[in-house]
């Protein structure tokens, strides 16, 4: 199996779905963690060197954190609502609870500055509709520069990519510092929804590929729900979701740059599709998602 590839299941904590750090992944910057907690239950987490998003996945939850509390109101399933985060910073003790039970992810970077915890409401994080024709898919930018520039290395947003369609396509990268890139690593976390295509289930199946120019990585692996990818270095994609089977995914980026960016260089063979989409219909199924609710 590949070591880019963490399939469902690798990478649990006890009942945790995820526990990566950096040093799991094999770099300095990017990891994650999710969380799983009954109704009724509280956690602590200390952050150590690491900013935080508190990003619910179902459920809602408090978040406690230097004497500050968010109420954070979540949502069913990813695939159903955009939610309402929160920024907690390294050196810091972070108390999680729920009163009806609570799947949560700690999307983290490793950083130096230590920051204020803040709150993100759901109604301010903007939701895109990129791409067209089968390459449409809705990109929720609640962790972006320029949207939320509160932290210090961290980068994340969340893809929606309904059954049948392309996303993270045209392939791209971001592994030098150039005039159109910065280096990050990255971190995709997969869900895939069911038949009814909103709950997460073990039956449906997207692929993902990425690669190198030189050939030197070429991973296209099929991705199922609660699976983990990592991105040293290459372009990475499509992302595909097969038909009948919605696909999300959690981004999570950081470098070593001095500010928070993400930018990235397109696939030079493959960047001409975006000239495409000026005249391809948009996907109807797109966006999926607001903060008011499922829109598809």
């Amino acid at each position: 199996m590949s070591k880019l590839h963490r399939r469902a299941g690798t990478l649990c904590d006890g009942a945790d779905p995820v526990f990566l750090t950096p040093a799991d992944a094999g770099w300095t910057y990017t990891g994650l963690r999710v969380l799983q907690l009954a109704a009724g239950e509280s956690r602590t987490v200390h952050t150590g060197d690491f900013e935080a998003f508190v990003l619910p996945l179902s459920g809602s939850c408090t978040v406690r954190v230097d004497g500050q509390v968010f109420e954070l109101t979540g949502r069913e399933t990813v695939f159903t609502r955009v939610t309402d985060f929160a920024y907690v910073p390294r050196d810091a003790e972070v108390e999680l609870s729920t009163v009806s039970g609570l799947e949560v992810a700690l999307p983290m970077a490793r950083c130096t500055r230590r920051l204020t915890p803040k709150y993100g409401p759901a109604e301010q994080v903007p939701v895109e509709v990129r791409g067209a024709g089968p390459a449409t898919r809705q990109v929720t930018g609640f962790g972006v520069p320029g949207v939320w520039d509160h932290a210090g290395k961290l980068n994340a947003c969340e893809l929606i990519t309904p059954g049948g369609n392309w996303s993270s396509y045209p392939p791209h990268k971001h592994d030098e510092a150039s005039d159109c890139e910065v280096v990050n690593e990255e971190i995709y976390y997969f869900r895939i929804a069911g038949a009814d295509g909103t709950t997460p289930s073990a039956t449906g199946f997207g692929m993902h590929r990425t690669y190198t120019a030189d050939g030197d990585l070429d991973e296209n692996v099929a991705v199922r729900d609660g699976d983990v990818f990592l991105i040293p270095h290459g372009y990475h994609g499509p992302c595909i979701a097969a038909p009948g089977y919605p696909m999300y995914y959690l981004n999570v980026l950081a470098g070593p740059a001095p500010e928070r960016s993400m930018a990235f260089c397109d696939d030079p063979a493959h960047a001409w599709v975006r000239s495409r989409w000026a005249d391809e219909p948009l996907d109807p199924r797109c966006p999926v998602t607001s903060y008011e609710g499922r829109l598809a």
